[in-house]
């Protein structure tokens, strides 16, 4: 199975081959702050299972993570781990943006006061493991 997506200008396309290892909503501070919205919905694929094509740009965001966007029109893409193990995709950046839908929330010790959940998944004050 392969899924594609891409930024909002097109600048940017990636494929993703697989399955993903998890597909999780987190509201840490960092997505909060990095992706300018309340949570990073996203698909943690292996990094050798993604393919981009495009001009990137990098920012550090914590000793392990880089966020990845277009330099074109600054959608955020990807949270790529800095040692080489995994990326997580944005969700809404798929072209099927509902190809894959989250298992569980983390982080929501961190969540936004205001946002309540009825979707039933498990919810996690911290993050749990890969």
């Amino acid at each position: 199975m392969i899924s594609e997506g891409g930024c909002l200008c097109g600048a940017v396309r990636y494929k993703a081959q697989g399955e993903p290892l998890n597909v999780r909503v987190c509201h840490c501070r960092n997505c909060q702050k990095a992706m300018g919205s309340p949570f990073f919905a996203r698909a943690l694929f292996p990094q050798t299972a993604l393919t981009v094509e495009g001009e990137t740009g990098r920012y550090p965001t914590s000793e392990r993570i880089d966020r990845v966007f277009c330099k074109q029109c600054g959608t955020r893409l990807f949270s790529w781990r800095r040692d080489g193990s995994a990326a997580g995709v944005a969700l809404a950046t798929f072209d099927d943006r509902n190809a894959f839908a989250p298992s569980e929330h983390i982080w929501v010790q961190e969540k936004l006061e205001w946002l309540k959940f009825d979707d039933g998944l498990p919810q996690h004050p911290t993050t749990i493991p890969s």
